[in-house]
């Protein structure tokens, strides 16, 4: 049965890739009827439903557009391509100013259920396995040591890490599960590992944009953050790197190498080489946040700085929050060298991690359900994403430029320079719509023009009309 589902699927991607190729090379040109369902059944031997499925990738794509009671026809969105946006150029010196403020401005409606949230970095609720979730978490109870009610060990689930070890060699990780110290999310992970490598008044280097929890995280902590050039494909700026390491004395550097937030950039392996190799040289910790590495929708998962640390100076963070449940709080750092001093900061600050939680989810990838999940969840994101760009280049304004990610939960837009996206946030918010405004993503005086939104939404007719009214509203304060 799996093998014909793969036959099927190869089928519907070779008609797509077929019929995309001929619009592509203008044989059908826009404006054109293609072939109805019926006939490219009949001419490809296949059924309905993999002929829908064709279509369907090219309709996500906006290549084709039904017309009711007519057909499918070739459209003209496709041609409109948006820019993308340039290399960040932060100044070469640590920021003073703070984030907090503008996110305590930004999310206080985002738990109304009657609004569109474009702000939340998770998928959406009907996007995850909750009842699969729920059913491993009642049977945590049941096999647990009092009801899940003791401490686990210091280390953690056994089964989680074990698990989280054998998901590892997917990426070319081989960790062991005497590599892993679980926690409750990834941002604890990061935290253990920036107390453990910095004091106070220590400067790291960190991409540009930046997550802002990260920026809140190192701020709480004293410590000064140099903002780095990061290209919106490629990530960090090799040369700019370079050029850090030589003439600042940096405690450590934190990188999200595979779909940076808010960018989405995917640092190429031989960057990931690199950088490994350069701090490793100058006896840098890297802490790496893989935090999205398994939401890829190319061809095979990507690989981690840490799948070419031989010396143990990459400290590695993720969790299963963007995949599977954000509120669990099941994260995990593996940390190299550095795995005691990890260790003693977990022991001062929590001790023990949530073990129900923890087993919930180490006995739901140990039945290996997590891929047959991961498998559908990219394939929405990326539809979800394809949608965005659709009605992103029919309504936002002329000269928006957006991001292309490989994967994730982020899209970066670039609207003109007049627009301030705080004011714009406001005008949203009364319209029942969020999103994160871009000046949340630095500690400099950029991207003030700029949003990131969320395509983890369910793709519905809410949420196309939340993104058709954010492009008037972005369109009126133009004006």
């Amino acid at each position: 049965m799996k093998k014909k589902t793969q036959n099927r699927e190869l089928l519907y991607l070779k008609i797509a890739r077929s019929l995309e190729q001929q619009i592509n090379n203008d044989t059908l040109k826009v404006g054109d009827k293609l072939p109805s369902i019926r006939m490219i059944c009949r001419q490809h031997g296949v059924s309905m439903s993999t002929a829908q499925f064709a279509y369907y990738e090219l309709e996500a794509k906006s290549l084709i557009e039904p017309r009711p009671q007519s057909g499918f026809y070739v459209s003209n969105s496709f041609r409109k391509k948006l820019a993308m946006p340039e290399v960040s150029k932060p100044e070469n010196k640590p920021a003073l100013k703070t984030v907090t403020d503008i996110i305590e401005n930004s999310f206080h409606p985002a738990s109304e259920n009657n609004f569109t949230v474009f702000s939340r970095g998770v998928p959406a609720m009907k996007l995850l396995p909750v009842a699969k979730l729920n059913k491993g978490a009642l049977q945590a109870i049941r096999s647990l040591p009092g009801g899940g009610t003791t401490y686990e060990p210091l280390q953690g689930n056994e089964k989680l890490r074990i698990q989280v070890a054998r998901w590892s060699f997917s990426w070319k990780g081989n960790l062991s599960e005497k590599d892993i110290l679980t926690t409750a999310g990834c941002m604890s992970a990061l935290s253990y590992c920036l107390m453990a490598m910095t004091k106070r008044g220590d400067t790291i280097a960190v991409e540009s944009p930046c997550f802002y929890g990260i920026l809140q995280l190192a701020q709480s902590l004293g410590l000064k953050i140099l903002e780095l050039p990061t290209d919106p494909q490629s990530g960090v700026d090799m040369e700019s790197l370079k050029k850090i390491v030589l003439k600042t004395k940096l405690a450590a550097c934190i990188f999200v190498s595979n779909f940076n937030n808010p960018f989405g950039s995917l640092m190429p392996e031989e960057h990931k080489k690199e950088s490994v190799k350069l701090l490793g040289k100058y006896n840098i910790p890297l802490i790496e946040d893989d935090i999205y590495g398994d939401l890829y929708f190319g061809e095979k998962r990507p690989t981690c700085c840490k799948s070419f640390d031989e010396t143990g100076m990459v400290l590695l963070c993720s969790s299963f929050s963007k995949t599977l449940a954000p509120a669990y709080r099941v994260g995990w750092v593996a940390g190299g060298k550095f795995m005691n001093e990890v260790m003693k900061i977990k022991l001062f600050h929590s001790l023990s991690s949530t073990s129900i939680t923890h087993e919930a989810l180490g006995s739901f990838l140990e039945t290996g359900r997590y891929e047959a999940h991961l498998r559908k969840l990219r394939k929405t994101l990326y539809t979800n994403y394809l949608q965005y760009i659709r009605v992103i280049g029919e309504c936002f304004p002329q000269g928006t430029k957006i991001c292309r990610p490989q994967g994730g939960l982020s899209l970066w837009v670039e609207l003109p320079k007049s627009i301030d996206t705080i004011e714009l946030y406001n005008l949203a918010v009364s319209k029942k719509i969020t999103f994160s405004p871009g000046s949340m993503f630095t500690l400099q005086k950029q991207f003030g023009n700029c949003m990131r939104l969320s395509y983890g939404l369910e793709w519905n007719e809410k949420t196309e009309n939340g993104l058709k009214v954010l492009g008037r509203l972005a369109k009126t304060a133009m004006q």
